[in-house]
């Protein structure tokens, strides 16, 4: 028989594979192909890495990471509140669903980096005009998600909340939200790659910091290896921030895992 220590030590060696087996993979194919290449704009993963430790282990994080993060959360949040606040009772009313759906289906279509230059126009070039553009492109995914995860409640226990004279806020905590949270977890989720899109676009039109504009300036002055520094760190936030909503929908949604397990 096989130790329980050695079962747990193999257990862990082959989470550590699945997680990691592929970025140690693609880095060194990364690698094989930048010694190879003799093109200027493929550093080696050594270099790259060392730009990263001397870009953003410095002031720059402070100056240009840091606002871009903080823009992010704000605009999402805002789309969260919008989102859910209009998908609830648009979901809940057949009436304002029909009345809301054109109109909602016609701004879906709208890419929303189109919307940029319009929104530069009507808010000025500042930190609410980058919130704006990650509220536009946010806001939907969240919204129609909502919307659907209202409309598709469960009637029989619908019925039994009216039964039983569950009303107001204790209706709308148990049933509704709770009934519509895996969909609306799900636009959440959406909605956060989405952000993080916007939040670069936005640095790169008009802006003075920001890792989308930081990127764009590398690139300009021909700082490659700062520049996949760049795009490492955005990598890496993305990575972080979607590890961290997976933890907090595992808590929120503790009940719809443990009936999925």
């Amino acid at each position: 028989m096989t130790p329980p220590s050695q079962g747990r030590a193999r257990g862990i060696g082959r989470r550590l594979l699945r997680v990691l087996g592929l970025p140690v993979l693609l880095i060194l194919a990364w690698w094989a192909f930048s010694v190879t290449s003799e093109s200027f704009y493929v550093p080696t993963p050594p270099r790259i890495a060392q730009a990263f430790a001397e870009t953003w282990f410095s002031r720059r994080l402070l100056d240009d990471a840091l606002p871009s993060v903080a823009r992010l959360l704000a605009g999402y949040v805002l789309a969260a509140v919008l989102g859910v606040g209009l998908g609830v009772p648009i979901g809940l009313s057949v009436r304002l669903r029909a009345a809301a759906e054109p109109v909602l289906e016609f701004f879906r279509a709208i890419p929303p980096p189109v919307l940029v230059p319009l929104i530069m126009l009507l808010a000025g070039i500042d930190n609410g005009m980058k919130i704006l553009v990650i509220v536009s492109g946010c806001v939907w995914p969240i919204l129609l998600n909502t919307v659907e995860g209202v409309r598709a409640l469960d009637q029989v226990l619908a019925d039994t909340c009216r039964m039983y004279g569950v009303r107001g806020r204790a209706r709308l905590r148990h049933l509704v939200l709770r009934g519509a949270g895996p969909q609306i977890m799900a636009g959440l989720r959406q909605a956060l790659s989405i952000g993080i899109i916007l939040m670069v676009i936005s640095e790169m039109f008009a802006s003075s910091s920001g890792l989308g504009f930081t990127i764009v300036l590398f690139q300009r002055g021909f700082a490659i290896p700062e520049m996949w520094s760049g795009i490492l760190l955005l990598g890496l936030l993305g990575f972080g921030l979607s590890v961290l909503f997976r933890w907090l929908e595992r808590r929120v949604l503790s009940w719809h895992w443990s009936h999925r397990a």
